[in-house]
């Protein structure tokens, strides 16, 4: 059974997987934020350095396992692959939605 995605969070994974920065920054909030590896990312310019860094380093994709949704809320649960040991991996990416843009995206361990 497919996992059912709000429309931006859908987008946003398919362009990550794409690794279509353009399309991923498309949706985000101007101010957004990404919390990831310890590291706090604000703002598209700083978020698209990030997203660039991280495809050149990892070369990740993602597969959705599940997702869960309380309010503007949402913890997709994904597996996700790439160039680092331990590949794959399961991570939660901790979206929040507003005005059908990603606000912030904090992401964990599965479980953390």
């Amino acid at each position: 059974m497919a996992v059912v995605l709000p429309p931006v969070i859908a987008a946003f994974i398919q362009a990550k997987n794409d690794f279509n920065v353009e399309a991923i920054i498309d949706c985000l909030t101007d101010d957004a934020v990404v919390e990831d590896e310890g590291q706090e990312l604000r703002g598209q310019a700083e978020i698209k350095s990030w997203l660039k860094k991280t495809h050149e380093q990892y070369n990740d994709t993602l597969v959705v396992i599940s997702c869960a949704a309380e309010g503007e809320q949402h913890i997709v649960t994904a597996q996700v692959s790439g160039d680092f040991e331990g590949s794959p991996v399961p991570l939660d990416f901790c979206f929040v939605t507003k005005e059908a843009k990603i606000s912030s995206l904090r992401i964990r361990l599965h479980g953390q």
